[in-house]
């Protein structure tokens, strides 16, 4: 079988062109190839027309919006997009798990106390055992989040777009139904996609039905949650906490009340460390490609209805 011709940019990468070989592909001019696989983070260089032989393009990012503000997937309607979402799936996931982990067991307080008298706030840690944790946009994340909750005795309400009930998960419930699961949980973790029907997901009538001890993770997109909302939420006690590898606005501003916050733990946008990337888009590219060859259904193909 001739191997399939299909570009790489914006600039070589042996890591994905290595990647590209192993799924059957080969390495093209962009004038001669049926796919590329892009790598560049951003959409500026992006090329602005496309060869009409480009069949399907795989973008390196699991997040799209920007892709969509800059009017790049809706200019190419007839090109198949995918992203990389799955791809980073478990290191995601294991972030969001260590920042609710260390918010249920106080360990903000803990590590910020110097004598043994500053730790008497013991009310505050408590366990995720037997809780009940929602997780809003069950996709790749929180399915490789499901075992780890599992693993310390948590229970699962999944919220995803379909309603398909998602593995481990104890209930599925489709995403119209998403302000259900504020008065039901315990804590909620946020991993849905950004869009504009997603944006303040999480607000003051809905954090309003979490209880003194609930912690919202969110590890999606700033947008998601209401920032103003939360603060107020945070600073009256009326939840436990927040874990925040994203914020809005991000980066978060100096002097923001969330850096001072003793309920509120912030990470720089890095549940997807620089580290494991590489290798983790490497393995998505390589298998898409092999899809892409055998007519096999590509993995985070992108609904340019829906925006993601």
């Amino acid at each position: 079988m001739t191997p399939m011709p299909i570009a790489l940019g914006p600039t070589p990468d042996d890591l994905l062109a290595d990647a590209i070989v192993r799924g059957g592909g080969e390495l093209a001019d962009l004038a001669d190839a049926q796919a590329l696989v892009w790598a560049g983070d951003g959409v500026t260089t992006f090329p602005y027309e496309l060869p009409e032989s480009i069949r399907w393009v795989q973008l390196p990012s699991a997040g799209v919006e920007h892709w969509f503000d800059a009017g790049v997937i809706q200019r190419h309607p007839d090109i198949v997009w995918t992203s990389a979402a799955g791809a980073f799936a478990a290191t995601v996931a294991e972030h969001a798990f260590a920042l609710l982990l260390a918010g249920v067991r106080a360990l903000p307080e803990h590590l910020t106390a110097t004598t043994w008298r500053q730790q008497e706030f013991f009310g505050r840690v408590s366990t995720l055992h037997g809780s009940r944790v929602a997780i809003i946009g069950a996709g790749g994340i929180g399915r490789a989040l499901i075992p780890m909750l599992a693993s310390v005795g948590a229970t699962v309400i999944a919220v995803n777009r379909s309603g398909r009930p998602v593995p481990g998960a104890a209930e599925t419930l489709t995403a119209d139904r998403v302000d259900e699961v504020f008065a039901r949980a315990d804590h909620v973790v946020v991993a849905a996609p950004a869009t504009s029907e997603t944006r303040h997901l999480v607000g003051a009538a809905q954090l309003a039905h979490l209880g003194p001890k609930s912690w919202v993770i969110n590890v999606a997109r700033g947008s998601l949650v209401d920032t103003d909302a939360l603060v107020n939420a945070l600073r009256d006690n009326r939840i436990g906490g927040a874990g925040l590898d994203v914020t809005d606005p991000e980066p978060l501003p100096d002097g923001h009340p969330l850096w001072t916050l003793p309920n509120a733990i912030i990470t720089p946008h890095d549940s997807n460390p620089p580290s494991v990337r590489p290798a983790a888009f490497a393995g998505h590219v390589e298998g898409n490609v092999r899809r892409f060859i055998t007519g096999g259904e590509l993995v985070a193909r992108i609904d340019p209805a829906a925006g993601y």
